[in-house]
């Protein structure tokens, strides 16, 4: 791994601390049951996805969490940078993360072509 790789991981790991941490200081409780499960900074670390966990919120929750967050990025990068003393946050995107659900859909339809395979024998 190079020197710069560690960087971004770092950056990564340190972000993914603060983001919850900025989130619980905000005023709107709704925004408190978020959790945050990964955040990946692109490789000049100007920007940054943030990934949430989608539980069971419906669309509508979603966009309603994602305009809520969006609104209040500045004041979460504005918490980063005070706590680290970087001259520069990475931009941050807020992104609910499907990746288990497509991942479960795709176990169901595994087992299910392997239920239809033993009924055929």
């Amino acid at each position: 791994m190079t020197p710069a790789q560690i960087k971004l991981k770092r950056t990564d790991a340190i972000l993914q601390e603060l983001i919850p941490e900025a989130i619980a200081q905000l005023a709107d409780a709704r925004l408190h049951e978020l959790d945050v499960i990964e955040v990946r900074c692109a490789k000049g670390r100007s920007d940054a996805k943030v990934y949430l966990d989608p539980h069971d919120y419906t669309d509508a929750e979603r966009n309603a969490f994602l305009k809520l967050l969006k609104n209040a990025r500045p004041i979460i990068e504005d918490y980063c940078l005070k706590d680290q003393g970087w001259f520069r946050c990475p931009k941050l995107a807020f992104v609910f993360d499907d990746h288990f659900e497509k991942t479960q859909q795709i176990e169901a339809l595994f087992k299910q072509i392997e239920s239809e395979k033993n009924d055929e024998s």
